[in-house]
């Protein structure tokens, strides 16, 4: 707590703050250390809540040095505001008692495929305007990739908890374990009288490497290690091909459950992550390589060719010399994209060639009456980015469905919605 408000003393309430035109969904940084400062917290959490609702989530995993924190005036000659846990202190103080001011139930429903970052704000914002939210998620928990994607010593699986109660407490529906595109499909939603159906399932699909051997039984994909690390069995020696955020959330899980030796490899001469993740994978003990291009992988370990890289760093050709790298495990990390079932079983609904949903600017799919936002559409990107968009997308449901009107015309004989009818 004294370090806390010490750092809010630090800030100088600057008339054109930078470090909210650093924050990607704009959070009145000022303003919310002047509520801490004045002992008014309550009111600075619901308004923080009320910008963010995943404020708490994104205190601890945004990249801070290159957005709020790294726009900071201070920062220019000195340290700047530690803003990061200004706001998850107000965050963390207020989310549990804080109540979430609904409007009345406007009688209509909501549909809300993934309970990851973008599903959640959805559900939120929606049932905040009065709609009937329910959340289907293919997993177990809440979260997406808050649940299975980032580890625990970076975000605690207890805030998700504290999640899903919020949730319930406003009146959302969850239903875990509900795969839409399997046993349901949209189209059964559409005839169950949902007004509006959001997507926000991520990427779950693992890119490959396209090289022999990533069938073997000694290689993994980091997404999938990620979701549930303990049953995989690791040996001693660990090769981890991809140098991106996946990559060091993989390296750092390994390194905290036992003694293992954990190399990274980039194929270019910089890794894509912050200074900040960099430097803690390398502080829990990982090893870097940088200019490896992986040719195959064996039984032993991943076989690499050295790059040649020109003066400005771009890769033009590589060394003809193998390098083979002894490895008990090697994990596959060059990122992700999404899974192809909801596309597949619905007609209408198209996919841009890598396999995301293609919206307007409003964030509404091919299919009329379907929209989506996060990953799924954009691609991986960061849990605050997510948030963002899908606040927008609310606003844009919210006007399509006040939109369709009451009249019996939209409406078959059996019941159904002929505006979304499939087929």
């Amino acid at each position: 707590m004294v370090h806390v408000i010490e750092e809010a003393n630090r800030c100088l309430q600057c008339k054109k703050p930078m470090c909210v035109e650093g924050c990607p969904i704009s959070t009145p940084i000022p303003t919310m250390i002047k509520y801490l400062k004045d002992g008014d917290i309550k009111q600075g959490g619901k308004m923080v809540f009320e910008n963010n609702p995943l404020s708490i989530v994104c205190s601890l995993v945004c990249d801070h040095q290159a957005q709020c924190e790294g726009h900071c005036i201070l920062a220019r000659k000195g340290q700047a505001v530690h803003i990061s846990s200004i706001e998850n202190y107000i965050s963390d103080a207020c989310l549990d008692q804080m109540e979430i001011a609904c409007a009345p139930k406007n009688g209509h429903m909501i549909a809300v495929i993934g309970a990851g970052p973008a599903g959640i704000t959805i559900a939120i914002e929606m049932t905040k305007m009065g709609y009937d939210v329910t959340i289907f998620d293919a997993k177990d928990k809440i979260g997406g990739v808050m649940q299975y994607g980032i580890p625990a010593f970076r975000l605690p699986k207890s805030i998700l908890e504290r999640y899903r109660k919020k949730l319930l407490s406003i009146g959302v529906k969850i239903r875990p374990n509900t795969t839409i595109g399997g046993a349901l499909e949209i189209k059964d939603l559409l005839r169950d009288g949902y007004k509006a159906i959001f997507i926000g399932t991520g990427v779950w699909r693992p890119k490959k490497l396209g090289v022999v051997g990533e069938s073997l039984g000694n290689v993994h994909f980091a997404i999938d290690f990620l979701a549930n690390p303990s049953s995989y069995e690791l040996g001693e020696t660990i090769a981890i091909i991809g140098a991106g955020n996946t990559a060091m959330d993989v390296a750092r899980t390994i390194l905290r459950s036992g003694s293992h030796r954990v190399t990274i490899y980039a194929r270019r001469l910089t890794s894509d992550v912050s200074n900040e993740e960099r430097e803690y994978a390398l502080l829990d003990g990982a090893n870097m390589e940088y200019g490896y291009s992986v040719d195959r992988i064996t039984d032993d370990g991943p076989v690499f060719h050295k790059n040649i890289f020109d003066d400005e760093g771009h890769i033009i050709g590589k060394d003809n010399e193998e390098i083979h790298v002894h490895a008990d495990q090697t994990f596959i990390a060059v990122s992700q994209g999404p899974k192809s079932k909801l596309v597949d079983t619905t007609e209408g609904l198209k996919a841009s060639p890598s396999g995301l949903l293609m919206t307007d600017e409003r964030g509404q799919t091919t299919y009329p009456g379907i929209f989506a936002a996060g990953d799924v559409v954009l691609g991986a990107k960061t849990v605050v980015h997510a948030t963002c968009y899908a606040k927008h997308v609310a606003k844009c449901m919210d006007e399509y469905v006040r939109t369709l009107g009451e009249d019996d015309s939209d409406h078959g004989s059996d019941g159904t919605n002929t505006r979304f009818r499939i087929g």
